[in-house]
């Protein structure tokens, strides 16, 4: 199949995502996953090299939203639940993974590592996508959610370099860049916007993605990921979208129109269906460790912090799919897991972003029930309205 009915297909994936989400009220990422594996199994489509570049730059900019979102006054009224919701978010499965793929599932020592590093994240990509489908975005919860996710995030980088990824001479140099382009992004931010903003041509998002491919290729010189400067990047501009949110809403539109679909599709693409079925019971057991030693880390301190919604919240805190992806890759590239084990690993990783997402939407939204498409335009207008003066 050309790369053009390659693309056509996936357009017409991404249009009824869309259309099934509105009408069941299902998150539109997990739909678009689901398709991803429909399209590999059925079509047996492979991510190309254009879906793996916009895919990847999805990520990054998914990731820079999230951060966007997070209302530094909060982060730093409620750290201590982000804190320790993100840090055993990370901790629980990150053991109890690796234990059971070196003593049940018979894997090596540097194999266990690999799922329990893959296993142990919490998707920002979902978590996001999941909060502005809802409308969460600007609440409390869903700012603590984001700065959660962001901890626990942190935490599988970290494992995922100290345990494997060896520095080289470019290290320095992708952590000069990303202080540079941070500083530089909040120093200009206002005079940018008084000089180039509200234009039809959206200088604003051009220079943001500028500095994120700067991140990103900085990043690819070090053998190591954009994610976490990206939202931090975000973090540090949040002000900019709280000043101008009808950027933040462009910004959105042209994310949620094209980029993000090809991210949620590619995590798809890549589960091989057969090596899937082979391994279903391996796949099974680990799904069911990383949710259960989540719920183990996690409901007892979202019970104490976030009572009402401590359900929603460990559900959402159980999903993985950028940072699990990447380490299951990068454990299949470097040797230390074979194809069926990647797939196996990668099959829980995507398993974890689509069943707790379903069970989260439907039974313990804080909205009750999923917001209908009436109540996302009365939310995004609420939440987009000019601030009145004081």
């Amino acid at each position: 199949m050309t790369e053009l009915a390659t693309a056509t297909v996936l357009a017409a994936f991404i249009l009824a995502a869309s259309l099934i989400s509105v009408e069941f009220g299902i998150s539109v990422a997990v739909i678009e996953i689901g398709f991803g594996v429909a399209g590999a199994a059925l079509f047996g489509f492979r991510p190309t090299p254009w879906i793996d570049f916009v895919g990847s730059f999805a990520g990054i900019v998914l990731t820079f939203l999230a951060g966007a979102e997070v209302d530094r006054e909060i982060l730093r009224r409620e750290w201590k639940p982000a804190l320790l919701i993100g840090g055993l978010s990370f901790v629980f499965p990150f053991a109890g993974v690796g234990l059971f793929a070196y003593y049940v599932a018979g894997w090596t020592v540097p194999q266990a590592e690999i799922a329990g590093v893959a296993l142990s994240t919490t998707s920002l990509a979902v978590v996001y996508a999941v909060l502005v489908e809802t409308g969460l975005t600007t609440t409390e919860l869903g700012k603590i959610l984001m700065a959660a996710t962001f901890v626990t995030d942190l935490g599988t980088a970290v494992a995922l370099s100290v345990l494997f990824i060896r520095p080289n001479p470019h290290l320095a140099l992708f952590i000069g860049v990303s202080a540079l382009v941070i500083v530089v992004m909040v120093g200009l931010q206002r005079p940018f916007f008084a000089r180039y903003g509200a234009r039809v041509i959206e200088p604003e998002i051009k220079g943001a993605f500028l500095a994120l491919f700067m991140l990103m290729w900085a990043a690819d010189l070090a053998n190591s990921h954009a994610v976490l400067p990206a939202f931090l990047l975000g973090l540090a501009v949040s002000d900019v979208f709280r000043r101008h949110p009808e950027e933040q809403r462009r910004f959105r539109v042209v994310s949620f129109a094209f980029l993000t679909p090809i991210f949620f599709l590619k995590g798809g693409l890549n589960v091989d269906v057969g090596e899937a079925v082979a391994g279903a019971w391996l796949l099974a057991a680990f799904l069911f460790v990383k949710i259960a030693t989540k719920f183990a880390g996690v409901l007892p301190v979202a019970l104490r912090h976030v009572r009402p919604h401590a359900m929603f919240t460990t559900l959402l805190m159980c999903t993985g799919l950028t940072f699990g992806t990447i380490s299951s890759l990068y454990g299949l590239n470097a040797g230390i897991i074979d194809r069926q084990q990647f797939t196996v690993v990668l099959g829980a990783v995507i398993g974890s972003a689509i069943v707790p997402t379903i069970v989260a939407q439907r039974w313990f939204s804080p909205p009750v029930h999923p917001l209908t498409p009436e109540e996302i335009a009365r939310v995004e207008d609420e939440e987009f309205e000019p601030a009145r003066p004081r």
